[in-house]
C-alpha cells in the first residue's frame, strides 16, 4: 500500500509552534490571536495548505489560537490539512517531563486536540517521540481505533529512526506516511550519516544510518523541523556559508530563505520542509520553495554542503 499524506512530496507545511504566546500557563490574548492569524495568512498566501502542531507547543495553546482561527473561517478547514503530534508529556510538579505512548494518552491527547483545534477529525497523526516502554500492539491498538472512529485520518511519526519506524509497522495494519526529522543545512547530521560510512567521523554521528533511504523506499514523507536553521544563514550569523546563501539567491532571483528550502527539496527523498518561523515577512520569504521547483544544479548542491560542514568531504 502507498503511503500518502494530502501535500504533495517535497511542498513546505506551516509549523505552529511559534503561535500562541507563551510557554508558561499564561493564557493566550487577543494580541497572540492576530499574530497567528497574520502568521497563517501569510502561509496560505504563498500556497502553503498543511500546518504542523503539537499537543505541548506553548502547553497547548498553538493549537488554540488556531482553533480560534477556524472558528472565525470556518470554510478555511476544508482547504488545509491539519497535522498534530502526541507522546511527549511535560514536567508537572509531581513527575518529570517524560515520553508516553500508550494507548490511554494517545487517546486523550487526540481528544484535547480536536477539542482545541476545533475540528472533528485529525489529518495526520504524529507520534512526537519514541517511549522507550511503549508497546506496539498498545500504539497500533489505540490508533487503529482512532481511524475506526473517524477521527485521524493518517498517521506517522517523529524523531524515529528506520528500526523503530519499522518496528511499529510490523504491528500496524495502517500505513505510517510520515516521519519528521531534524534536517537543515545547519543540521546536517541526516546526509553526513550516508557519506561518512568506513571513517572514523562516523562515531560522531548520532543520525540513525538508513533512515533517510528506508523512508525513501516506502514512500514515507520525510519532513524536515528547523528547516531555516534559526536564521543563522539568512541574517543571524555572519559566515561563508550565509554568504554563499544569499549569492545564490541573488543568482536565482530569490531569496536566501528558499535556497535553504531548495537544498532539502533538492535532495531525491523530496524532503518537505516545515517552516516555524512566525513572523510573516520571513514566511512569504519561501515563496518560491512553493511555486518553483528547486533550481540548485548538483554542483551548487554540493557547494552549500561543504561550504556549511566547513570543511572538505572525505
Amino acid at each position: 500500500m502507498t503511503a500518502q499524506t494530502d501535500a504533495p512530496a517535497g511542498r513546505p507545511l506551516y509549523g505552529c509552534m511559534g503561535l500562541g504566546g507563551t510557554w508558561d500557563g499564561a493564557p493566550y490574548t487577543a494580541a497572540d490571536i492576530a499574530h497567528a492569524e497574520a502568521a497563517v495568512e501569510a502561509a496560505l498566501a504563498i500556497g502553503i495548505t498543511a500546518f504542523d502542531h503539537a499537543d505541548i507547543y506553548r502547553r497547548g495553546k498553538s493549537e488554540a489560537v488556531f482553533g480560534e482561527l477556524l472558528a472565525r473561517a470556518p470554510d478555511l478547514r476544508e482547504r488545509i490539512v491539519l497535522q498534530t503530534k502526541c507522546g511527549i508529556r511535560q514536567a508537572d510538579g509531581h513527575h518529570p517531563g517524560m515520553y508516553d505512548l500508550r494507548s490511554p494518552h494517545i487517546v486523550r491527547s487526540v481528544e484535547e486536540s480536536l477539542t482545541r483545534l476545533r475540528t472533528d477529525v485529525i489529518d495526520v497523526l504524529l507520534l512526537h517521540r519514541p517511549d522507550p516502554l511503549a508497546d506496539p500492539q498498545d500504539i497500533a491498538k489505540a490508533l487503529t481505533s482512532l481511524h475506526g472512529q473517524g477521527l485521524v485520518r493518517r498517521f506517522g511519526v517523529s524523531n524515529m529512526s528506520a528500526a523503530q519506524v519499522q518496528h511499529l509497522q510490523a504491528h500496524l495494519d495502517l500505513p505510517l506516511v510520515a516521519n519528521q526529522l531534524e534536517m537543515s543545512l545547519s543540521s546536517r547530521d541526516w546526509v553526513e550519516a550516508g557519506v561518512l560510512v568506513n571513517t572514523p567521523a562516523a562515531a560522531g554521528n548520532g543520525f540513525p544510518h538508513g533512515t533517510v533511504e528506508y523512508c525513501n523506499a516506502r514512500e514515507i514523507q520525510l519532513q524536515a523541523w528547523g528547516a531555516l536553521a534559526q536564521g543563522r544563514y539568512t541574517g543571524a550569523l555572519d559566515s561563508p556559508a550565509a554568504r554563499l546563501v544569499a549569492d545564490l539567491a541573488e543568482r536565482k532571483r530569490t531569496t536566501p530563505e528558499t535556497i535553504l528550502l531548495w537544498w532539502l527539496q533538492r535532495h531525491p527523498a523530496r524532503i518537505a520542509p516545515v517552516i516555524g518561523t512566525s513572523r510573516p515577512e520571513r514566511i512569504l520569504a519561501c515563496h518560491d520553495a512553493v511555486s518553483r521547483e528547486p533550481e540548485l544544479t548538483h554542483e551548487e548542491w554540493y557547494d552549500l554542503w561543504v561550504t556549511a560542514r566547513g570543511g572538505p568531504l572525505p
